[in-house]
Formats: C-alpha cells, structure tokens, sequence
C-alpha cells in the first residue's frame, strides 16, 4: 500500500466536495472529472482502492434500491417497464450497428460495445437525486426504477452472449436468493433490536455490509456480478427502513459512511481508468460512439418520459443517458476475455465517463424539474417547496 496514493485520494476527496459546494454540481461528478485528471498525470490506483470502489458500487446500488417505492413501482410499472426497456435497447442496438458497420470492430467487441454503453448508471442516478433531494419525489422514484429496468436488460444481455454458465454461477444464485430471502423476512431481529441500537458500534452497519461481501464474494467465485442482487436487496429491505424513526437514521447513518469514504473512491477510481492518449489515438471513433450513444438513448427515452414524466421530461432523458458502473464491469470484462483491445477498452471507459459528466451537468444546470413536492435533505428535513 502506497502512502502517496492514500494521501493522493484523500485530497481528491476532499476538494471535490469543495469545488462541487462552490459551484452547485454534483460531487460524483467532480470526483470523477478530477481522478481523470489525476489518472492522467500517472496515478494508478492501488489494489485497495479497486476493492473499495468495487464495494463503494454495490454500496450505492443497494441504497438506490432502499429508496424504490415498490408501491409507486407497481402502481406506475407499465411506465418504468417501457421506459427502462427503450432505454437499454435503442443504444445497445444503436451503438453495435455504429461499432459493427462504421467502426470496423469485430462481431463480439461489437456487442460488448453495445451491451457497455447500454445501461444507465444508478450509482450516477442516485448520487445526483440525493444531492437534489429529489429521491424523495415520484419523479426521482420513477427515474430510479426506469434505471433497474435499464440495468436488468444490461446484465441479461451479458450473461446471454458472453457468461458461460458453470457450477459456481449457480451457487451464486442460490446464495443470492437465499441471502435476500432471509434478509427480507429476518432483518428486523437487527435493525429493530432495541439492545443494538444507537451503539457506537454500528451493529446495523456491519450487518448490511456483511451481506453485501457475500454478494461479492460468491459473484467472485461465480464470475457473476453482485450489483443487482445488491439492488434487489435494497429493495425488498426497503420496508425496513422506513418503518420507525430509528431505521430511517440506520439509512442516514449507512449513506454517512457510504459518501464520506466509500464511494468518492468508487468515482475517482473511475476517473483514473480514462486513457487520454488511447483516446486521442481513435478519437474520431471515440466521438461517433459517443454521439452515437446520446442520440440512441434520446430517442428511446424522450418520447416515453414526455409521456409518462412530462414535468421532467428532459431531465429524465438526461439522467437516463448516463452510463458508469454496469458499463466499466463490461468493458472490463471484454478485455479480459480478449473480446476488445486496450484502445477499444479505452474509448469504451471514455464514453462512459463522458457520459456520467456531460448530460449530468446539462441536467442540473437548466433541466431541473420544477414540481410542487417538498424536497427533503439527506436527514429528511425540508428544505424548501419545489424547485425553480
């Protein structure tokens, strides 16, 4: 463990939440747009730090799943399904087509290229509603579970065309179903036991992180991803944590944790993956796929959300075209698998971040939904009527 790269990351931290105080975008992104900067000037994140930003995902997609209202998921799932469909499908196919017929790649970069850029971020997505306070809103809650919708079509796809299926991946299964079964049924003998309460401790704390390394220690052995079964448990928890005033602290203090720590180091380590020479040298393909990407995700989204979200179409539509976590696992896994080179990987990784930072900035400076839901701070205070 490197003490240049530990104090490196910590005044990353540090002043991206300073610069994203003081010109009101979100810290994500500035992470992000500084561990690029950073990785480019020759640091090289530490084995540790690839650890933590792998916890830091799971650890953001679980509390996204924590804050699905799966009544409003049901009452309004015609509209998330459709939604969240067209958002993986127009640029999966879109994105294939360009790599495959204009860009030259072969068959399988080309479909991990389309499998990649495909998702839309929910660590992205439910950073920035965070932020905003607009989890708390139907619109923030529509968003987030058009995501899972998106994200599900994401990991089918790339377990459909390119996980071959072993012994292993079926015990992460069985593990997985099993973990969130009994979680769901069992999880108040801890998060309502009164002896464990309010303890310097953080029993509550430890017990989800606990389930969450099972996750990735069976996705591990597995050759799955645990980011889904995270959300998934997120969301059948969900009732856990807003049925007393004390499980509701449980998720503040969790997401405490998760923003101080843990998930800076998942968006820096982001940052640092971005190759700015790889890219300069396919910079012209670099530009097509993300054009490519932003217009696919425009017209399969757009549409469905004027419709359905028609006080925030736009900024649905921006929100939506992100891309980040399930995007880098693919790619990842494509140039392990020797489907896509180092260059490819690398454009991959660039529209990725381009993507997290450029329609998320347009979306909070002049697409902010304005609505008449009262729009509530991380402790659940108020903090004024609606947005403007």
């Amino acid at each position: 463990m490197r003490a240049d790269i530990i104090a490196i990351a910590g005044i990353l931290v540090f002043i991206s939440s300073l610069i994203s105080l003081k010109i009101g975008l979100s810290v994500a992104i500035i992470e992000i747009l500084l561990g690029a900067v950073a990785g480019n000037f020759g640091v090289q994140p530490d084995d540790w730090m690839l650890y933590l930003a792998s916890f830091g995902g799971i650890l953001l997609t679980f509390l996204a799943g924590t804050e699905i209202d799966t009544n409003l998921m049901k009452e309004k799932f015609k509209e998330t399904f459709l939604i969240g469909v067209f958002s993986f499908l127009t640029p999966f196919i879109g994105v294939f087509l360009y790599t495959y017929y204009i860009a030259n790649w072969n068959l399988f970069a080309s479909l991990i290229a389309g499998t990649a850029l495909s998702e839309t971020s929910l660590a992205v997505v439910y950073s920035v509603l965070v932020e905003t306070g607009l989890s708390k809103t139907e619109i923030g809650k529509l968003i987030m579970a058009s995501t899972f919708i998106t994200d599900m079509g994401t990991a089918i796809a790339l377990s459909v065309l390119f996980v071959k299926p072993t012994l292993y991946t079926a015990i992460f299964i069985l593990v997985s179903l099993c973990v969130i079964y009994f979680a769901g049924n069992f999880s108040h003998y801890v998060l309502h036991n009164p002896k464990l309460k309010n303890k310097v401790i953080e029993p509550e704390i430890k017990y989800i992180f606990l389930l969450l390394f099972m996750f990735m220690f069976f996705a591990n052995i597995g050759e799955g991803q645990a980011v889904l079964p995270a959300f998934v448990l997120g969301l059948v928890m969900s009732k856990h944590f807003t049925e007393t005033s004390e499980t509701k602290e449980v998720r503040n203090r969790l997401r405490t944790v998760a923003y101080a720590v843990i998930t800076p180091i998942f968006f820096i380590v982001a940052g640092l993956k971005v190759s700015l020479p790889l890219i300069a040298s396919a910079f012209w393909v670099f530009v097509g796929i993300f054009i490519i990407k932003q217009l696919s995700k425009f017209i399969g989204v757009y549409f469905l959300a004027k419709k359905y979200i028609p006080e925030g179409n736009i900024y649905t539509t921006l929100l939506m075209s992100t891309g980040l976590s399930f995007g880098l696992v693919a790619s990842l896994f494509g140039l392990q698998s020797g489907l896509i080179n180092q260059v490819q990987y690398s454009v991959l990784t660039g529209v990725l971040i381009a993507s997290a930072v450029i329609p998320t900035i347009i979306a909070q400076k002049w697409f902010m939904p304005v609505h008449s839901e009262d729009i509530v701070d991380l402790n659940g205070n108020k903090m004024c009527d609606g947005l403007n």
